[in-house]
């Protein structure tokens, strides 16, 4: 079939460009590089024709309520409405695990994401999963202080990107099923640790200060509101596994 993935340049997305293509479907990226601007909707119209399918793994590094829920606001409104015009039978997008304990910032932009979804017209299919891999050295990257990470205290249980991007692929190849089940990693960790255990691996001579976050979204982080319920999917790769066969250095890293 057509394809067409919103967000195909970031962590998840250039997994589901390419897992696509290999199992033969014709594959079309939808991001600022490829010439679309979901927010404006500018190149929607013309890049969706044809298309049977999206996969929506795009997304807003913010830490803003409001700028995430305008993101996911306009960027999936605009996809929605797109994808009518077009004649798009089947609209998955990626959410995450946890989403209604902890209501703000990215979180409160994926509730309205999924509530835009399933009220927007065109079937669909919704996958919450947990934090990627990439998460880590993410969080190391954005948490530095001079010789300092600041690390939240959070219960994770991390999945690879590619493990979620391959679950994608197969829903979309099953069509439109409404909600999945949650996806998760093997292992339930705890964030400093898998810090710790990234610096240690590219001998980064950083200290780490774990860091208590207040509200809904501090509660949700330790009390491990964001780690799927019994007879969620489980992955296969773990954190220790990613970080020694496909982790970047730091400075290439997610």
């Amino acid at each position: 079939m057509k394809i067409a993935v919103a967000g195909g340049t970031g962590t998840v997305g250039h997994h589901v460009v390419s897992i696509a293509r290999a199992r033969g479907h014709q594959v079309v990226s939808l991001s600022r590089a490829d010439g679309v601007d979901l927010v404006t909707g500018r190149g929607l119209d013309e890049a969706l024709r044809g298309v049977e399918t999206v996969i929506d793994v795009s997304g807003i590094q913010t830490r803003s309520t409001k700028k995430a829920v305008d993101f996911f606001t306009n960027s999936t409104q605009n996809l929605l409405a797109a994808e009518k015009k077009a004649g798009v039978r089947h609209h998955l997008a990626l959410s995450i695990v946890g989403i209604d304990t902890a209501t703000s910032g990215l979180y409160a932009g994926k509730l309205v994401q999924e509530d835009t979804v399933r009220h927007g017209g065109v079937p669909w299919t919704l996958l919450r999963s947990t934090q990627f891999h990439e998460f880590v050295p993410m969080t190391v990257g954005v948490a530095s202080l001079g010789p300092l990470v600041l690390v939240p205290q959070m219960r994770t249980q991390p999945v690879a990107a590619r493990e979620v991007a391959e679950a994608l692929v197969d829903a979309a190849e099953a069509g439109p099923s409404g909600p999945m089940a949650d996806l998760g990693g093997p292992r339930v960790e705890e964030l400093d640790d898998l810090v710790r255990a990234y610096l240690q691996k590219f001998r980064m001579r950083k200290q780490i200060a774990k860091l208590f976050i207040p509200g809904s979204m501090g509660k949700a982080m330790r009390s491990g509101d964001l780690i799927p319920k019994p007879g969620a999917a489980v992955g296969r790769q773990t954190f220790q596994e990613w970080l020694e066969t496909d982790a970047s250095s730091p400075t290439n890293s997610a």
